[in-house]
């Protein structure tokens, strides 16, 4: 039903750059974001099995190399928050407001959708993110309706090399018919499809506010299956906080990623905190749809782990160039109305690696950029050189657990056939009057 492409089976690799042989990586300026180790003007680091086993100026040969002179080195962009399924709608809603967004893509063209469409999205996303320099995506699926939805879109995760976590979700018209709680075929997929925690794709739950009843079953399901959670909170409903209301039930679980946070006061944020949350913000998105202002600087003030994200591609552009300059102006904004600066340029890189590291040990998830362009050199500070002067255009090289998916500025995959079905799709949809022509 769905084509393979799996990694092994791509142009260039299996060959001597794959994560089962030695490569080096030779000259690059690195930025390990590793406290302990900080930054490396000129070094090599070495690759093998996955993982990263040295980095270091002139380390020995290996059996293939990469020349990384002129180029900054960093870990992969993560994004904790993206709905992939709606790559193949990209850029249709741009001016939508969120309660638009939600009659139009969610309601409406989301059961127009097949199982092979939203493979399509799925594995658009993924190759879009990997062109970005994005090696991991937490896909906020909030499309599964029957199983074999959900089996097209964990299989194209799979098939894209991609490193992702597929948290599984109710679709919008099924959360409106049957409530929030999640169905039982999760357990199928938890046990078929995604039961190894140490495989590039794994598993999580998307636990959307819902009744008394709800929300238990949906923290149960999570404790029996082991795996984490992700919700989307907002503002106080009916002066109630969405945190507090999970405290108050008991279903307030560590290490869940909440989603915006926009509108969020103190109490709350230090609630995710003290619970071992952490935030996601997209703050293009926010910003466009009217979710509120992002709260960068209110996170940082309370102690929540921020990550970037970029929500959706109907909207915004899915790159963290992009969200990482919108979540800086705000951040600037809000610092310079209050004379308190909180959020550097540093901070913001960090946020959009999610706090990853380039160390030995560590999986080789990394990315190279381009650095000796016109539009970046010279480079004075090379986390402002990535944050503010950046964008696709500067990723040279993406490697993916020592897997490299991209090099030279291209990937590695044949895309072509993949985007002339999404113009065919854009064309049914149109004929069908789900989109306009």
């Amino acid at each position: 039903m769905f084509p393979s492409l799996r990694r092994g089976s791509l142009p260039g690799q299996g060959g001597p750059e794959s994560g089962g042989m030695t490569l080096i990586i030779r000259g690059a300026r690195v930025l390990t974001m590793d406290p302990g180790a900080g930054d490396l003007t000129r070094a090599d680091i070495a690759v093998e099995a996955g993982r990263i086993t040295a980095i270091g100026p002139d380390l020995p040969g290996a059996a293939a190399e990469i020349d990384a002179a002129g180029c900054l080195a960093i870990p992969g962009f993560v994004d904790t928050h993206r709905h992939m399924w709606q790559a193949s709608l990209r850029g249709s809603a741009p001016h939508h407001t969120l309660a638009e967004y939600f009659g139009t893509v969610l309601e409406r063209i989301g059961p127009a959708l097949t199982p092979e469409d939203l493979y399509l999205g799925n594995l658009l996303s993924a190759y879009a993110a990997l062109d970005a320099g994005i090696t991991t995506v937490q896909d906020i699926s909030n499309i599964q309706d029957t199983p074999a939805a959900s089996d097209a879109l964990v299989q194209a995760l799979k098939d894209s090399g991609i490193r992702a976590t597929f948290a599984y979700g109710n679709s919008f018209p099924r959360a409106k018919s049957h409530g929030a709680a999640l169905g039982q075929d999760v357990r199928r997929v938890r046990a078929g499809l995604l039961p190894d925690d140490d495989a590039l794709v794994t598993l999580a739950l998307v636990t959307e506010p819902g009744d008394e009843d709800a929300e238990r079953h949906n923290a149960r399901l999570a404790d029996e299956l082991a795996v984490r959670t992700a919700r989307h909170v907002v503002h106080r409903h009916h002066g109630e906080g969405p945190v507090s209301r999970l405290h108050a039930l008991g279903v307030l679980r560590p290490g869940t990623t909440f989603i915006h946070g926009t509108g969020l006061g103190a109490d709350e944020l230090g609630l995710i905190a003290a619970g071992g949350g952490s935030l996601s913000i997209a703050p293009a998105v926010e910003l466009v749809m009217g979710h509120g202002r992002p709260p960068l600087t209110a996170a940082a003030r309370a102690g929540v782990p921020v990550s970037l994200s970029t929500d959706v591609e109907v909207t915004v552009a899915a790159d963290m160039f992009t969200q990482m300059r919108a979540a800086y102006q705000v951040a600037r904004y809000d610092e310079l109305s209050a004379a308190e600066p909180v959020t550097s340029v540093r901070d913001v890189l960090r946020q959009a690696t999610n706090g990853a590291a380039l160390a030995p040990g560590r999986a080789a998830d990394i990315v190279l950029l381009r650095a000796d362009r016109a539009g970046v050199a010279p480079v004075y500070d090379p986390y402002s050189t990535v944050t503010q002067q950046m964008d696709r255009a500067h990723v040279d090289t993406v490697l993916v657990a020592g897997e490299v998916v991209k090099r030279h500025g291209s990937l590695r995959a044949d895309v072509g056939p993949h985007l002339e079905a999404a113009e065919r799709l854009r064309h049914r949809l149109s004929a069908a009057g789900v989109l306009p022509e």
